[in-house]
This record gives structure tokens, sequence and C-alpha cells, in this order.
């Protein structure tokens, strides 16, 4: 590969990383302003919802929204305007609802909204009738009309105040028409709870039901809003391919529903950190549907009907459900997987295109965490060995980058012999290269090899909630979180926000690390021979700068990572040239910089 190709190369995997970055810069996530609050109309909506199967199977979008009058209580009025039973586990906090039986309420423990250590607790479920509704449910619909089931206005009676993972709580309801209701919630000392709904016949006829759950969410919440994460609706049916709904696209599936069939899996929403799913017994078929119904706001739903089954008088029927309200914690999210046996449950995670590459990383980067207690460190040996792995290559890729340059008279001279015949000069290069022992495509394997590698990288520094408020040195208390120092404010010595300004604040978000990333790519560009193009020395000379500014808005974690990168390939290509006898172009380009160019003068 001449210089010139592998600047073209450069160039092109460049340009590819700017386009990824410049979207998420120049078209940075929208905060939602769609309030959450019902208005009177959609509350008229909604009130006639109830736990019942539609004529289409569907369930209807608003079970447990008939409380609400119009108005919109705050989230302790919300709580309060039910009976509960309160959760209380090592990872969650919250209540149950016993009128309708709901989970509507649930705070992750162990995170919270920012770095401060006396920062609210994460909110995960909240209550219908509050400012942002957002629950799980379960139960049995009916497969025949006239037959009385417990729905959003039933009051169940509970056997202790307190959900524990050491107790579950036993819900009771007797329809007074033959049909006694159980309901066992138990919870494990994370995200999971196991819902065990029982019916006992004790009267004379035959009663019809079908089981259920569904998860509810009401407005559009506010969402990261980048190309490479999913946030929305997601789930499992069967063996159909993954399901992955924006709530824009939910909106415009063809009667803002899309409905499966089959057995086995899991259907839900998630946000970049947290999620919730529901999973029905994995041996049974069902139907699982994504929805959106109402308008301002929208009632998004995931929920599934199991098959309809007949409890004779004397007899009961039981149905399992797990609902999941949690983090995305990687190890949790694959032990449910493996222990519970929910169909690709790992896949609730957005490991991207490359998940072959991506999650061997993480686990990679998540044992030496383990050890050195820091995972801006692990970062950094990773980092380290990925470049140690692909030295042979990069060695074999440079040794032919110095054949080559070592060839170059003879390929100039090839060109004058035949100046106008394109087909002899390649011909007559390829004899050369054979007999010279020149691969010209060496020189490109190592990079292209490395960006899956770049990108999977990447992916795990922004998507794994394990780099989430995870600390770094100094400034850096959170490695998914933007360098928070300014150069626009002399880094903290002048008191004002420069990102706050209309239409150019974006641009000014400039900390110390992406000063740091900018001038290792500097030097970076700088090891090769200046093209002699006007365009790409042009583009070479920006590139650095437009970088910089890029990831100024970019998590912590991997502008350090791209900085160390970029040092590491410096000092790399600067022990393989040496050692293959090539001369390296960084000085004699750093030392162009500060040389005038002498101005011509016309002749006397």
């Amino acid at each position: 590969m001449t210089s010139e190709d592998m600047r073209n190369l450069i160039m092109a995997v460049a340009l590819s990383m700017l386009v990824l970055l410049g979207w998420t810069y120049f078209f940075p996530p929208k905060v939602d302003t769609n309030k959450t609050a019902a208005t009177a109309t959609h509350a008229q909506t909604t009130a006639a919802g109830s736990s019942a199967a539609t004529a289409n199977g569907a369930i209807a979008p608003s079970v447990g929204a008939a409380a609400g009058t119009g108005s919109v209580k705050t989230r302790p009025d919300a709580i309060a305007a039910s009976p509960r039973v309160v959760i209380d586990t090592p990872s969650l906090s919250g209540s149950l609802a016993l009128t309708g039986g709901l989970i509507d309420d649930i705070v992750l423990k162990g995170y919270r909204e920012t770095i401060d250590p006396k920062s609210p607790n994460i909110t995960l479920f909240s209550p219908p009738g509050g400012p942002t509704p957002y629950w799980a449910e379960a139960g049995f619909l009916p497969s025949e009309k006239g037959l009385k089931l417990p729905d959003e206005t039933t009051v169940w009676t509970a056997d202790t105040d307190k959900l524990t993972t050491e107790r579950p709580v036993t819900l009771t309801y007797d329809n007074r028409e033959g049909l006694k209701f159980t309901r066992v919630i138990s919870v494990d000392d994370k995200f999971m709870f196991t819902v065990t709904d029982s019916v006992e016949n004790t009267g004379a006829e035959p009663a019809n039901l079908r089981p259920y759950a569904r998860i509810l969410r009401r407005g559009k919440p506010q969402v990261a809003g980048y190309a490479v994460l999913h946030e929305g609706l997601i789930g499992i049916v069967g063996d159909n391919s993954q399901v992955e709904l924006t709530y824009a696209n939910m909106e415009k599936e063809p009667g803002r529903t899309r409905r499966l069939e089959g057995t086995g899996g899991w259907l839900g929403f998630t946000d970049k950190y947290w999620a919730s799913a529901i999973a029905p017994a994995q041996n049974v078929p069902f139907t699982g549907e994504f929805s959106a119904a109402g308008a301002d706001p929208i009632d998004y739903q995931t929920d599934f009907i199991g098959e309809a089954n007949t409890v004779a008088p004397n007899a009961s029927a039981k149905f399992v459900t797990r609902i999941f309200a949690g983090a995305k914690e990687v190890s949790t999210i694959n032990d449910y997987e493996k222990n519970l046996g929910i169909k690709k449950f790992d896949l609730m995670i957005d490991w991207g295109w490359f998940w072959f590459i991506t999650q061997p990383m993480f686990r990679l980067i998540d044992l030496i965490y383990r050890f050195v207690g820091n995972f801006g460190v692990a970062i950094l040996l990773v980092t380290v060995l990925v470049k140690a792995a692909f030295f042979p290559l990069a060695n074999q890729s440079y040794r032919s980058m110095a054949k080559m340059k070592m060839i170059q008279p003879q390929i100039a001279a090839l060109k004058d012999l035949y100046p106008d015949d394109k087909q002899k000069q390649q011909q007559a290069q390829m004899e050369l290269f054979k007999k010279e022992g020149v691969n010209p495509v060496a020189g490109c394997l190592p990079m292209l090899i490395q960006i899956p590698v770049f990108f999977a990288l990447y992916k795990v520094i922004f998507i794994t909630i394990e780099m989430r408020h995870a600390p770094f040195f100094g400034w850096i208390k959170d490695l998914s979180a933007p360098d928070p120092t300014n150069i626009f404010t002399l880094f903290g010595l002048i008191p004002w926000d420069p990102t706050a300004l209309p239409l150019v604040g974006h641009f000014l978000a400039l900390g110390i690390w992406p000063l740091i990333m900018g001038v290792s790519m500097f030097f970076q560009m700088k090891m090769n021979p200046e093209p002699a193009d006007p365009v790409q020395k042009a583009m070479f000379a920006y590139m650095p700068v437009i970088f910089t500014f890029m990831l100024g808005t970019f998590p912590a974690g991997l502008v350090i990572y791209w900085t160390w990168n970029n040092t590491l390939t410096v000092l790399q290509q600067s022990l393989i040239m040496k050692r293959a006898g090539v001369k390296l172009e960084l000085f004699d380009n750093l030392k162009k910089m500060f040389q005038r160019t002498p101005t011509a003068t016309a002749p006397k």
C-alpha cells in the first residue's frame, strides 16, 4: 500500500467516524416537552378502560386509569390514593397498590439521579393519576361475557403489609359469584418479581379465563436520543425477530399496534440504563402485542395474553408471570436468562451490530475492574491489550510500508515507462511487488480490523450501566458524562455556562480531556507524510480540531480512551517504523509548521 493509499484509507475511516459522531453532535437529543398530565379529553377516553379483552383479543389500553378525573395528583398523593403493601429489598423500595393489584411504585436504592450521594434515587414506576404513570400488572381476562373478574377498582386483601425477599405477599379477592382469586407476589434481591395468579372455581358452572400481563407507560418519556442506542418498546415473542420500536415509530405502526404469536419470550420498555419487562411461562404459547393509544398523552403498552383455560367446578388454574423492573446490570440480566430460562433476555441490553466483540470486551473490562477498582484504568489497560494483540499485524503493516517506500523510485519509473497504459502499469507493478515480496494490502489490515473493535469499545462505554457514575481521577467523577471543565470558563474561574448560549452554545462544550485528545490526534496525523493534494492536506489539518469540538459533549470515558489510543498509536508506529528503517515524518512535519515559506520574487 502506498502512502497515498494509506492516507486515503485513514481519510475514509476518519470521515466514517465523523459521520457517526457528527450526527449526534449537530443533531443532539431533544428534550421531550410532552407533559404527562392527563387532559380531560383523555380522561374521558381512558375512564372506560377495564381489565377485559376487546373484540380482537387485545387488552384494553388503560387499565388502572379510571381513577383519574382529568386532574393530575402529585406522586405522593397518587400513592396515597390506594391502600398499599410496602416493598423493601436490598435493591428496591416502593409499594404495591391493593386497588387494582398494580406494581406501580418502584424506586432503585442503588442508583441516584446524579453523582451527588444526597441526590434522589432513581424512580422507575409511578402510579396512575400521578405525573408520570408507568406500571405493571398481571391477572386474568374473561373469555366469555358476564364473568366478574378483578379490575382496576378491585381492592385486594393482603396477608402482610410489607413485601421482602424473605416473605412474599398474598393477595386475595372473592367475586362472590363462585370464583376466588389469589395472587402471590415475591421478589428477589435484585429486580425480578414473580407473580403467581390462581383462580379457584367454587361455583356450579365452568369459567373460561385467559392469563395476561401488561406494562403501561403514559406519556412519551425523555430519551437520550442517540442513534447508537435503542430506547422504547422492546421484546422477543417466540421465534420471531427481536422487536425494537421507538415511541415515534410505534405511533406510525398500522393501527398503532404490532401483534406477534409464539412460545417463550418477553416484552417491555428499555431506557438507556433502566428497563421493565413481562415474561410469561416459557413453555406455553401466547400472543404478544406492542401498542399506542389515546392522545396527549399517549399510552404506550406492551402486553401478552395466554391461551384460554377452562376452570371446571371445584377445580383451579394457576399462571406464573415474571416482571422485571430495574437497572440493566449485565451480570443480573444474564443470570435471569440463564437461571430463569427467559428466552434471549440478554437482548435487553443493546450490544449493537458487533455484539460478538462488544460482549467479550465488556467482560474483559469488568474482569480487570475487579482487580484495579477503577473502570477508567480498566479501559486504559484493555486498550493496551488490544494494541498488543494487533502488534504483529501492525508490525507487518509498517514493514510492508518500508519496503513500499524503498521501491517508490522503481514504481515512478514504471509510470514513466508506460505513461498512457494504466493496465501495463498495474501489471508491471504487480510483478515488482511479487519480486520484492511486498504485499500492497498489508497496510490496510490493522486499521480495518480495529474498526469494529473501536466501535465495540465505544458501545461498552456508552451503554453499560456499570460505567454510569464511575469515577476516574481528578475532576472526572463520571465516565459516562462529558468532561465537566470548560476552556470558555477558564476551567471554572468564570462563573457562567457558555453552553447555554443560543445557537452557538452546543459548540462551546470543550473541556480539558477533549483538548488533550485533540493534541494526541494532531501528533498522530503528523506521523505520516503530508498529502500533496491541497484538499486532503486541509482535511488532515482541520480534522483534529473538528474531532476535539465534537468529542467535547461525549462521555469522558470515550474521550479518555481515544486519547490513550492515539498516544499508543504514535508510540507503536514510531517503534515499528524505526525498527523497519522507515523515516519518521513527525519531526519534519512539525518543523515545517514553523518555517516560513519563501516568497517568490519576479526576475529582474
